[in-house]
């Protein structure tokens, strides 16, 4: 399949091939409804909700970062603003996200962006063999093995994630 055929958003197979990963194309799947959240595309994929690669974006003292994140995980604003360095994180606007990476919410690969952004892995990614990720669409995902995607992502792994206290 090429890349005009593929499911994947043209940008993003386009990434792929610049990065030697022209073969992966063949693994992106479509479905037919929308895979715009992590509970979406796991049930889509039949796979487990951690098995999911949410990628999103930040702003840190106003400036996007991606964190790539299991979806069965919430990102813990302190432990970013602490790996950063800054004094301010939030939820990056919609419109910035799209800006920053080419992508709508729901749709943003964890790679292939338009601008480059500092990214943050969380660890937890590493607990599957493979993990789902959106492949520019809220429509299609592939697999990928947590450390090929962290690699090619330019990622700095980290602790991210929002604990769960005992109640």
């Amino acid at each position: 399949m090429s890349a005009t055929e593929s499911p994947a958003h043209p940008r993003f197979a386009a990434a792929l091939a610049e990065l030697g990963l022209a073969d992966l194309v063949n693994e992106v799947r479509r479905f037919p409804e929308a895979t715009r959240t992590a509970q979406e595309a796991a049930a889509a994929i039949g796979c487990e909700l951690s098995q999911i690669c949410k990628s999103l974006i930040f702003a840190a003292d106003g400036v996007p970062v991606l964190v790539l994140m299991d979806g069965a995980s919430r990102v813990d604003l302190e432990l970013v603003r602490w790996e950063l360095c800054a004094a301010k994180v939030t939820r990056a606007k919609a419109d910035v996200v799209r800006e920053t990476t080419g992508y709508a919410i729901g749709g943003v690969p964890p790679f292939g962006h338009v601008t480059k952004t500092r990214v943050l892995a969380d660890r937890s990614l590493l607990d599957h063999d493979v993990v789902w990720a959106a492949a520019g669409t809220p429509y299609a995902v592939f697999p990928m093995s947590p450390k090929d995607l962290i690699n090619h992502a330019n990622g700095t792994l980290v602790n991210v994630r929002e604990l769960e206290l005992d109640k």
